[in-house]
This record gives structure tokens, C-alpha cells and sequence, in this order.
């Protein structure tokens, strides 16, 4: 038998602490590695969604400027604030667009907004309407002043958008299947976010405005095809600052699929004018993603300019139109 001396009970207390430690450390490891949601986010939800968007948020706008115009994204910011409010998360800066109308179609402009409420924050931009650059460019909204944003909340890949009692207001047939495009757009430009579901005063919609229009479930661009023009530039972006070789990519519905790109500089001289083909057409909305080389004679405000060649006789036939800052 071993005498239990003061040495053998202080190596005993010393064994046992060091037991200890080692079963914690694999669980501290363990709760190392967990993720976090922000508060209030239901499982499946898309980190799209600010969870302080719900319970009435008057969707107060985000300033109606234009961010400074360029070609690149901006580089990412670490503001002191979360989703939530508590400041213990930095977000990060996204530069997404927002759909006004050119004419009768829709047409995108630049926004930056903090992730991870980036929807929310997208929606806001957009109900605060065009800048005074954009207005003098002749971008508009058929979306009703004082339309408020009460939630948004993303799940498997659709966007449920409950806006105010001003969205549906009296207007045309047009105006209102506008209105719908612009909030359609917006959400869609993020790739979590396939189609949009409309409620209005916290009650889903399935008869919009007076024409009542149908909306009995979820829609998405397709569904308004006669509010997209014949050539949808995604980027460069209204304002945007370029130089050459020019990146373009969006969307098309030509005849045969085919279009040109023209590029204008500062002194009106045709920098570039390029054949392009979608991936369909006729009648079927393709996607393109060109480079094109151009150029230019002076630096300066300049015009991307998307046409076609009419079938009937020839003639150029302009879809749309991008401002745009040209350098050599």
C-alpha cells in the first residue's frame, strides 16, 4: 500500500486539472466554430434580409445621389454596425443598381449598399426615386411618392416585399405594371433572389390596382417582358466612368438575336460600333457578355448606345441609351 504523503495528493490534484483541461478544449474548439445569424432571422432566410425590417419599418430613403461614377466596384468598408443594430458585426459595401424608366422601359442605376441588409436597403434606394443627375438623363418612377417599405424577407429564392397602401394607388395600366417591373428588377439583381411575391399592408396581393392585375403567385422578369427594353444593358452603368476595352453584359430579344454596341466620346466621334448576338432571340430573351475595344479621341462624357438594324428597311433603330464618362 502507497502512503498517501502531501506530495502524492498535490500530483493527484495536478493530473486531474490537466484531464480537465484537456476535455474543455475540444468543446471550446467546437463553439469556435459555430455560425451566427443575425437575431431574429428565421432558418432558410437569406442573409438579404435586415432582421429589423419587420413590424413596420417606414423605409425612410437612402440619400438619392448617385455614388461617385466608375467602372469597378467600390473597395469594401467596415462601418461600426450590424444588421441588427448592435454594432457587434462589420458590414461590408455592395454596389448593386436600382430600375428607374427610360421612356417606358425599365434601366438600371448605380446604388452601394451595406451588407448584409442588402435588399432592404436596395428598396429604399429605389422607393427615394432618381437622382438630379439621373433625372437630367431622363430616368424616372412610376412608383408613388411616399410609398413606404414595411418588410422584405427572402426564402428559397423568393422575395416577399410588403410596401405601403401608396404603392397601389391610381394610375394606368402602364404605370402600374411599371411599378411592379421596378421592385421585380431591383430584387432580381441579386442572384439569391429569382422572383418577388407583393403584399400590401401586411395582406399578400393577388389583384394589383384598379385594372387588377393578376397576381396570384410569385413573378419574376420574364412576367414583364413588354416593361424591358429590346436590349437591357446591366453594366457599365448609368455614369459610370470607363475606359477601353469596355465590358458590357445583360440581356437581349432581337430579331435573330443580333444588335450593335455603339460607343460616343466627348467630341461625338463613334469610338466603337460592334455586331453583337445574344444567346436567343425572336421572341426569347438571351444573354450577352462583351468586350469592346474602342477608340476614343478626347476623355469625357460620352454615350454607350445600344441599337439595331431595322429588318424592314435598314434603318438604325436605338433601344437604349447609357451616359457614361469615356476615357482614352
Amino acid at each position: 500500500m502507497f502512503s498517501d504523503t502531501p506530495y502524492a495528493r498535490r500530483a493527484r490534484r495536478h493530473r486531474s486539472t490537466v484531464v480537465t483541461a484537456a476535455l474543455a478544449l475540444p468543446l471550446l474548439t467546437l463553439a469556435g466554430c459555430g455560425t451566427t445569424t443575425a437575431p431574429g432571422t428565421p432558418a432558410g432566410t437569406s442573409s438579404l434580409v435586415d432582421s429589423g425590417t419587420s413590424g413596420g419599418t417606414t423605409g425612410a430613403p437612402a440619400p438619392s445621389a448617385s455614388p461617385a461614377p466608375t467602372s469597378a466596384a467600390p473597395k469594401a468598408a467596415a462601418p461600426k454596425s450590424s444588421a441588427d443594430g448592435s454594432g457587434t458585426s462589420a458590414a461590408r459595401k455592395v454596389r448593386t443598381a436600382v430600375y428607374f424608366l427610360h421612356g417606358a422601359k425599365v434601366s438600371p442605376a448605380p446604388r452601394t449598399v451595406a451588407a448584409p441588409a442588402t435588399a432592404t436597403a436596395a428598396l429604399r434606394a429605389l422607393l427615394a426615386g432618381p437622382s438630379r443627375y439621373e433625372g437630367s438623363r431622363s430616368r424616372t418612377t412610376a412608383i408613388p411618392p411616399g410609398t413606404e417599405l414595411r418588410s422584405v424577407a427572402v426564402r428559397n429564392h423568393v422575395a416577399t416585399v410588403d410596401l405601403s397602401g401608396r404603392y397601389d394607388d391610381t394610375g394606368g395600366s402602364g404605370s402600374m405594371r411599371a411599378r411592379l417591373a421596378q421592385v421585380v428588377f431591383t430584387l432580381t439583381r441579386f442572384p439569391a433572389v429569382h422572383k418577388v411575391a407583393f403584399e400590401i399592408e401586411g395582406k399578400p396581393v393577388t389583384y394589383f390596382g384598379p385594372q387588377r392585375i393578376v397576381l396570384n403567385g410569385p413573378v419574376g422578369r420574364a412576367d414583364f417582358e413588354d416593361v424591358s427594353p429590346a436590349v437591357l444593358v446591366e453594366s457599365p452603368l448609368l455614369g459610370d466612368t470607363v475606359r477601353t476595352p469596355l465590358h458590357v453584359w445583360g440581356s437581349a430579344n432581337t430579331f435573330e438575336a443580333e444588335f450593335r454596341l455603339k460607343v460616343t466620346d466627348a467630341t461625338g466621334h463613334k469610338a466603337a460600333d460592334v455586331l453583337v448576338r445574344a444567346t436567343s432571340g425572336t421572341g426569347t430573351r438571351g444573354t450577352f457578355d462583351v468586350t469592346v475595344p474602342y477608340r476614343a479621341v478626347r476623355s469625357g462624357p460620352g454615350l454607350l448606345t445600344a441599337y439595331f438594324v431595322s429588318p424592314k428597311d435598314g434603318r438604325p433603330v436605338t433601344v437604349d441609351t447609357v451616359p457614361l464618362t469615356v476615357n482614352r
